[in-house]
């Protein structure tokens, strides 16, 4: 066995640990990510191969994975480098390669790490290693009297001596891996953080005034305090502070007994005495130190992996909200002074028309934008009108609302839709080659009109971390935020699956094996040679190969084609097997595929062969019921109370529709269509103790909620969900969080300050 497949064996088996599973199914799935398939590819179409492992299971192997090689990669370089300094022992590379966190690694290593010279260095090169280990195993002696025997032309006196030796214990106990791990288990059970306002920096700093005197216990803090409080340390507003047992009133704290107990000092005599005085400097001048950084790091590493589970997780659902359907739109991106820009779309999503009205400051030419409108929308037949949420949205759902009174039924269907991100597409190279002679802000139009359509199709064209449903997603870790969000766009897309001749690039790119070349190949064929008849025709596309078509196949669709299961779910490699429970029906397949009852009576276990398991005859069978079904919900709206357009229309008690914006780990955000969105705090999501806000709610829920607070002169609205009352009482302390504001591309927003966690909404403001 080679020394890869032996470190395979063992990550398999380790990850296999963790996300409940056999070794053989992850080592299976780890071989199938090695040989280039993704992770819809094996969790839809390998079942057999990996015994079932979900999108979530692989996922997790996908990121334990490169860690853990990671970890591989830096265990290597360390017996490499031990090992070239001759002090590898049997013993030493045992505990290297037993090592499983990066920590623990480095914990070993740290003696063997080359440094620049130490203070302990110095005092060996003194001749003063002799007298740090003899006072160390020897407690008769005393340690005065031994030091006056090593004092020499570099050593002038007993204190001289005794500070080298010092020095030199106490790079021992920090170098001590198995001391360093206990006493860094402890602080993370005991370990208090403290805030403080740096003096002077109270007004500058007030959006952090919730932190100018905080303590809380190191573990409990939640990962939208921490990353607060380390903006605030960043901005250099804050200092914090890492303590333990700082009310304890013993005069050798628990630490430092850890420590003494490791080495064995204890008790009476001039030895043991002094030992106990190097222990208490080890702890405070070196130990502690490097342990606050140890904990201030894991600190940040745990709330950034909150933040970014957030942000995927509202990503998620933001990207499988229900599609409004194949109907002319028109896109509605409002502007004050600047005009409302209108776009009008077909059910494909083409382009076909644009206009900019002005019924607003300063030219307030309201009729003219009206007839203007309403022109545009019998000339297409708009059903559908969609309204971005930004500066003047309210303004403009009332002109349209006015307009559609006027009209004859059936009329079209006005939506809020938000315009996260739009901005950030209309300036984008896609949207310059899409609309190389379109005004920049007339794009933006279209991309409203687009999302409202088909949500997915629209905002993969976005970079995910410009979609906004996020907290803190500056202050994380760039590169591990934008794995997962990628991980999300690519489950969502494959999830839900494309039409193969009406896809766009950025859509076609998600699919899996395909990638932004291929993508671009795809579109270049279908321009050319026309639509594609059937999916083996991708086989005809340049640099397309068999592996690509095995790994795409199978998520993309075609209606109408040759082979109508061309249109479903069903992968062309089991077409096969599909047709011989077709004609186990006795039926044609598109009249099995239109009424498949007679599917209910069959055993699924008569066409299991070598190839195909029950797993994948299952999905067969299930898809064969429903073919090419979209996962995605039902199209539903808010509707907005009329004459509640401005957070000064509020009042307590009234009840209200609105559409989930965000979820954060406090609450919910909600749009309730008064340029500001709402906060309903964790405790007023349900008439039930709520842990996780996405128990409740996601992004783009339409709910009912109650007003129960509100502050015009900070722009804070406190709602809750809550049947039973309990929404009068929203907790309202000073870590609790505020609402974001909407979305305001076309000009700077204040965030709301104050002491409910102005911090945090300063940070969402930002996203």
């Amino acid at each position: 066995m080679t020394a890869d497949n032996s470190k395979t064996i063992r990550i398999a088996r380790l990850i296999a640990s963790e996300i409940q599973a056999r070794p053989e199914q992850a080592a299976a799935a780890i071989e199938l990510l090695d040989g280039g398939a993704t992770v819809p590819f094996v969790a839809r179409y390998r079942k057999e191969v990996t015994g079932g492992l979900d999108d979530t299971q692989l996922r997790t192997l996908d990121d334990r994975l490169s860690y853990l090689r990671e970890l591989d990669t830096r265990r290597d370089t360390i017996l490499e480098s031990i090992r070239g300094q001759e002090k590898l022992t049997p013993e030493l590379e045992s505990a290297i390669i037993a090592a499983t966190t990066k920590a623990e690694l480095e914990d070993i290593y740290l003696p063997y790490r080359p440094k620049r010279r130490t203070r302990a260095e110095i005092a060996r090169e003194r001749g003063l290693g002799p007298l740090a280990e003899t006072v160390l195993s020897d407690r008769s002696v005393n340690p005065a009297e031994l030091a006056a025997s090593f004092i020499n032309a570099e050593v002038p006196d007993v204190k001289s001596a005794l500070d080298g030796a010092r020095d030199i214990l106490v790079e021992t106990f920090a170098e001590n891996a198995d001391l360093v791990g206990r006493l860094r288990n402890y602080l993370k059970d005991r370990a208090v953080l403290q805030a403080r306002v740096i003096d002077g920096k109270q007004e500058a700093g007030a959006k952090f005034s919730d932190y100018f005197n905080h303590t809380e216990r190191w573990a409990a803090v939640p990962g939208h305090r921490a990353l607060a409080m380390l903006r605030g340390r960043n901005e250099e507003v804050l200092s914090l502070e890492i303590t333990v047992d700082a009310d304890d009133t013993s005069p050798v704290k628990p630490v430092e007994r850890m420590v003494a107990a490791a080495y064995g000092i204890g008790g009476d005599g001039a030895a043991n005495n002094w030992l106990m005085d190097v222990v208490r400097w080890a702890w405070r001048i070196r130990l502690s130190l490097n342990l606050s950084v140890d904990l201030m790091t894991l600190m940040r590493e745990r709330a950034e992996e909150d933040a970014i589970n957030v942000f995927a997780r509202n990503l998620k659902d933001l990207l499988l909200a229900a599609p409004a359907g194949s109907r002319a739109t028109m896109g509605l991106d409002p502007g004050i002074r600047t005009g409302v820009k209108v776009a009008v779309v077909d059910g494909t999503g083409k382009l076909l028309d644009t206009a900019t009205v002005y019924p607003f400051q300063p030219r307030n030419d309201v009729r003219g934008a009206q007839s203007e409108i309403a022109s545009l929308v019998r000339k297409h037949g708009v059903e559908l009108i969609a309204i971005g949420n930004g500066t003047g949205s309210r303004e403009t759902e009332r002109l349209v609302a006015d307009m559609l009174g006027d009209m004859p039924l059936p009329r079209p269907l006005k939506v809020i839709v938000s315009e996260a991100g739009a901005s950030v597409y209309s300036a984008s190279a896609a949207a310059a080659a899409e609309f190389p002679k379109l005004d920049v802000s007339l794009r933006g139009a279209v991309s409203i009109a687009r999302r409202l359509q088909d949500p997915l199709a629209e905002l993969v064209k976005i970079d995910p971390k410009s979609i906004g449903v996020g907290q803190y997603q500056h202050d994380v870790d760039q590169y591990r935020l934008a794995r997962a969000l990628d991980a999300v766009v690519e489950d969502a897309v494959n999830g839900v699956g494309v039409d193969l001749n009406t896809a766009s690039a950025s859509l076609l790119a998600r699919i899996s094996g395909l990638g932004t070349a291929l993508a671009e190949a795809i579109i270049a064929y279908r321009d050319e040679i026309g639509p594609f008849k059937s999916r083996r025709d991708l086989l005809k596309v340049a640099r397309l190969g068999p592996r690509a078509f095995e790994q795409c196949a199978g998520f993309l669709r075609i209606r109408g084609g040759a082979e109508p299961l061309d249109a479903s779910a069903v992968h062309p490699e089991a077409y096969g097997v599909t047709k011989k429970i077709i004609n186990a029906c006795g039926r044609d397949v598109r009249s099995l595929m239109s009424d498949p009852a007679a599917l209910k009576a069959l055993d699924p276990r008569l066409f299991v062969d070598e190839k195909f398991g029950l797993p994948t005859i299952r999905d067969i069978l299930s898809e064969l019921e429903k073919p090419g079904r979209d996962p995605r919900p039902e199209f539903r709206t808010a509707t907005f109370a009329e004459g509640v357009d401005d957070i000064k229309d509020l009042k307590p008690g009234m009840q209200l529709e609105g559409t989930v914006t965000n979820v954060a780990a406090f609450g919910a955000f909600v749009d309730i269509g008064v340029h500001q969105d709402g906060l309903v705090h964790l405790s007023q999501l349900a008439d039930r103790f709520v842990k996780d806000a996405h128990e409740v709610v996601k992004a783009g829920d339409v709910v009912k909620v109650r007003v129960v607070d509100v502050d015009v002169k900070r722009n804070r609205i406190g709602l809750t969900m809550r049947k039973d009352g309990g929404g009068d009482t929203v907790r309202r302390s000073s870590r609790d969080e505020q609402p974001q504001r909407k979305p305001q591309p076309q000009k700077p927003q204040s965030a709301p300050q104050g002491a409910l966690g102005a911090a945090l909404a300063d940070a969402l403001r930002k996203k």
